[in-house]
């Protein structure tokens, strides 16, 4: 499977082990401190190639260490960074993660490069033998564009997918709308489905979106696991039971997992209980290269095998 991951690559800092914020100039110990590629474009391009997927990353990172640290973290998982244009004037986006004991994570981010990338920086041959493309981060480079660039991708006989990276509102799903005719997938959370949509439900705000030209949502709902709306119906697909560390890029995890369950020609329900499976194998560890499994793994921890449900 080969897959262009476009959009939004960032490098994450996680502090593990936060309880507050030291006042005034103290300092405070903490458990760990460590550095991981994410992103909706980088995450999950570090996770699908986890999963055996030939992966090559498309966006913007500046002129500086945290890029020149991004580019070689994303290479050690095995993806082509080629595509990683460099940006004068503009620093690398990154966010600073405290993850506290339960697990929740604010976050300080900076947009950097990512405001940067457009159109102008895909190469012409870059959706050459593409099987998939997944958009993460449709809002920097608005509907239009986003749409040109779906539309691209279909017409090169790829299927995709487009995973939103801001909060769920109104004005924001007009921002991107252009692009929801070109999106096979949408990746959004719950809190975005109910927020673009203004839906009592999730399934009643999936299915608005389908309405408006999306061929299937899968949306993350957490603890709870995801639900699968096309227009010929619903599916639920729990989440599993872990012991969670950090919820960091298991949306990523998710998307991954979803999308190479695609590629297998898993239907979008166990597609989805491959994306669960494989946010339950991040989410116990620190970062969206958390862990050690693979494709085989994952499998496993779904229920699934190749020819059909275990």
């Amino acid at each position: 499977m080969k897959v262009a991951c476009i959009g939004v690559h960032v490098l994450d800092t996680h502090v593990i082990g936060i309880r507050s914020i030291p006042p005034g100039s103290e300092g405070q110990l903490v458990e760990a401190i460590r550095m991981s590629p994410a992103g909706t474009a980088g995450g999950t391009a570090v996770v699908l190639a986890r999963l055996g997927a030939l992966v090559s990353s498309y966006g913007a990172v500046g002129a500086d260490p945290a890029g020149t640290t991004l580019r070689a973290l994303l290479e050690a998982e095995g993806v082509d960074t080629a595509g990683l244009v460099v940006r004068e004037g503009h620093q690398t986006s990154a966010s600073v993660i405290p993850v506290r004991d339960n697990g929740d994570r604010p976050a300080w981010h900076c947009i950097g490069a990512n405001g940067a990338f457009t159109l102008d920086d895909l190469p012409d041959d870059a959706l050459d033998g593409v099987d998939h493309v997944h958009l993460g981060g449709p809002e920097f480079l608005g509907g239009e564009a986003a749409g040109r660039l779906l539309a691209r991708a279909r017409e090169a006989g790829a299927t995709t997918s487009l995973d939103v990276l801001a909060p769920g509102d109104p004005g924001l799903l007009e921002w991107i709308a252009d692009a929801l005719p070109h999106t096979d997938h949408l990746l959004p959370n719950d809190e975005q489905v109910l927020g673009f949509t203004g839906a009592a439900s999730l399934a009643d705000g999936a299915r608005a979106l389908v309405d408006r030209g999306v061929g299937c949502v899968a949306v993350t709902a957490g603890g709870e696991g995801a639900l699968v709306v096309t227009a010929s119906g619903v599916d639920r697909v729990p989440a599993h039971p872990v012991e969670v560390v950090d919820t960091t890029g298991c949306g990523d995890a998710f998307s991954s997992g979803y999308i190479r369950g695609l590629n297998l020609d898993l239907p979008p329900g166990d597609a989805a209980r491959l994306g669960c499976a494989t946010a339950a194998h991040v989410a116990q560890g620190l970062g969206s290269d958390a862990g050690s499994y693979d494709l085989d793994a994952v499998l496993e921890l779904a229920g699934l095998e190749l020819g059909g449900p275990a």
